[in-house]
């Protein structure tokens, strides 16, 4: 197989993970927070040899370098819970888990069995102090200020940590709506906390779909290419073949 064959097929299977990453996309249009990816490509060169000269030409492969993550915030709607909370601006929740601290911005939590504040997984949500939020089993007013501030009718209970970091991009994405990392955390001083809403994903079902219709046409065109290239190889080796027959 020749270098258009090569370079054609690594362009193809970029593409292909490029329509992975978009159905991922779609299939999460509903989660809480979750924040759209899209491929980084880059172009990867290699040097060749030609019969004219110890070095010849550069050949252009294409490489998928890594996701990029999109993080604009989404659309926040009201769900009327009073334990769903949106961050409107920068921050994250922290969530301890059984793997340690993991950090998300889906404030989609209920309180468990023994009264504690948890996620949608059932892991702690943590206060400033870096301690789980626990509800008296009479406590049933709960409300929380744009600050973070948690208070029942019994009173101040804790304020809802809110962290951000310096680099968004070096979150590595756990499950759906969690990250982890081992950037230092810093404490965001005056977070803005809605309760009763819900920040929603910020992908564009729309806008996904029309690159899917984009990337599926390159797909098929590089395909088309790739055959015509097996053609002529093909006819070309008959020929050749042919000519050595007859001499």
């Amino acid at each position: 197989m020749q270098n258009t064959s090569y370079i054609a097929l690594s362009r193809q299977s970029t593409l292909w993970r490029q329509l992975d990453t978009i159905a991922n996309n779609l299939a999460n249009a509903n989660t809480p927070a979750y924040k759209s990816q899209e491929m980084l490509f880059r172009e990867y060169l290699v040097q060749t040899r030609s019969t004219d000269r110890a070095l010849g030409g550069k050949l252009s492969f294409v490489q998928d370098n890594a996701a990029v993550r999109d993080t604009r915030e989404g659309a926040i709607s009201q769900t009327g819970n009073p334990l769903d909370f949106a961050i409107h601006g920068d921050g994250y929740f922290q969530i301890e888990t059984e793997a340690g601290m993991r950090y998300g911005r889906n404030g989609h939590f209920r309180l468990d069995q023994t009264g504690m504040l948890v996620n949608s997984d059932g892991y702690a949500v943590m206060d400033d102090r870096d301690q789980p939020i626990i509800f008296a089993p009479n406590e049933t007013r709960i409300e929380v200020a744009s600050d973070g501030t948690v208070s029942t009718e019994n009173g101040r209970v804790a304020k809802l940590k809110v962290v951000k970091f310096a680099n968004d991009q070096e979150m590595r994405q756990v499950g759906t709506s969690l990250y982890e990392t081992t950037q230092t955390a810093e404490t965001v001083a005056r977070p803005e906390i809605q309760q009763g809403m819900m920040e929603n994903s910020n992908v564009e079902p729309v806008l996904e779909l029309t690159r899917m219709t984009q990337v599926m046409r390159q797909y098929e065109g590089i395909q088309k290419l790739i055959d015509n290239e097996s053609d002529r190889q093909t006819k070309a080796i008959d020929v050749l073949s042919n000519g050595k027959s007859s001499s």
